[in-house]
């Protein structure tokens, strides 16, 4: 059962359970000459009355489409009552209307139903006297009845408002969620293909280079290349799965820190020269820091591939609050701007960044570096 219709039913089964109470609580009053005080001044039950209260009860199923028109049949009906003599002094009817429009999140001013009903009490109190001969003192009890409605209502509405800010602010978190997700499986998505594409264009020329002069070498750059292709289409099913709404049951982790010796072998199968240092002995780097140092040595290792002198050094250290990863390569030349931008950069830093990292990059005596320091506080969340 959907929450919406659950709510519905359990709205009508109270208006149900409170059209039967104010019915009750009238006749009560009314048959009894209002529990035998006014038994020598109240008009003996009758017909008009009984119909009175059945009509001023009933309509209270209809409060909340139409709370204004509600509290207009219940005051002219409570009136009517005293007006024929009859010792329904405690207007339950009216006092529930009244709770009504203090319980709406929409009711707009508070004083137009508080006047309405003041004014339309107050007419009430005037035609007792006349046909009951009460007293000031009789009136207490019903004006702490109605002030006690409004502020029960009251504690309602605030009640509500704050569950639907509360709704609202877990949808708002939710939907924030899912754009966070996508943008982050749509970077995934192009750190892996772009390195795949990256890293086959260096091992296809080199492939094409040494085809006569070194035969074995271009067989492996082509074995690298078949190898490497298959690995990224089974990169991106993954990734492209974890969109769908029923993807596969089980799926592979994403890489972490783990897959970087891996990495290092795949540059080095395409005769890139790769020297790993690991050092440092601290706590192993939470998932997500593993995930970003991973894409950081992916796109740094791919940019050295493309654009340095054919070596480069990656070193890691472990310390026991941070990671940090380093990728040093010669460079002759200032490297050159692909068309379309080079954002690799940028997204390296990007990532740091999301984990309240920092990331330096640039040329330095004849050499290109990359370093990132990936702090594990953030990683943890």
């Amino acid at each position: 059962m959907s929450e919406p219709l659950s709510q519905r039913r359990r709205d009508r089964l109270v208006d149900v359970g409170i059209v039967v109470f104010v019915i009750w609580i009238s006749l009560a009053q009314f048959g009894s000459q209002g529990f035998g005080e006014y038994e020598d001044v109240a008009t003996e039950p009758g017909a008009p009355g009984f119909f009175l209260i059945l009509l001023t009860g009933f309509s209270l199923a209809l409060r909340r489409q139409h709370p204004w028109g509600v509290l207009a049949m219940t005051s002219a009906g409570s009136i009517a009552l005293v007006a024929f003599g009859y010792a329904v002094h405690v207007p339950a009817a009216m006092i529930v209307a009244l709770y009504t429009f203090a319980a709406r999140p929409d009711r707009g001013g508070i004083w137009p139903p508080i006047l309405f009903t003041a004014v339309a009490f107050a007419a009430m109190g005037v035609v007792e006297h006349e046909t009951l001969a009460l007293d000031l003192e009789d009136y207490v009890f019903p004006v702490v009845l109605f002030v006690g409605a409004w502020l029960l209502g009251e504690r309602r509405r605030t009640a509500a408002i704050r569950a639907a800010e509360a709704r609202e602010r877990r949808q708002r978190e939710e939907r924030l969620s899912i754009a966070e997700e996508r943008t982050r499986i749509a970077r995934e998505l192009h750190d892996s293909a772009g390195h795949a594409i990256n890293t086959i264009l260096v091992q296809a020329g080199a492939a094409r280079v040494l085809r006569e002069r070194d035969p074995e070498r271009s067989l492996a750059a082509i074995e690298a290349i078949e190898l490497l292709a298959r690995e990224t289409i089974e990169d991106i099913d993954r990734i492209v799965g974890s969109l769908r709404e029923e993807g596969p049951a089980e799926l592979e982790p994403l890489p972490g820190i783990e897959r970087i010796p891996d990495l290092v072998e795949h540059q080095r199968a395409a005769g890139f020269e790769v020297e790993l240092r690991e050092e440092g002995e601290g706590e192993r780097p939470p998932a997500a820091v593993g995930r970003a140092a991973f894409r950081i040595a992916q796109e740094a290792l791919t940019n050295a591939a493309r654009h340095g002198d054919g070596a480069a050094e990656l070193t890691l250290v472990r310390h026991p609050d941070r990671l940090e990863l380093t990728v040093l390569n010669p460079v002759s030349e200032p490297a050159p701007t692909r068309p379309g931008g080079g954002l690799g950069i940028v997204g390296m830093r990007e990532r740091a960044q999301l984990l309240s990292g920092t990331l330096q990059a640039g040329r330095e005596d004849g050499r290109f570096g990359v370093r990132a320091v990936l702090p594990y506080d953030r990683g943890r969340e």
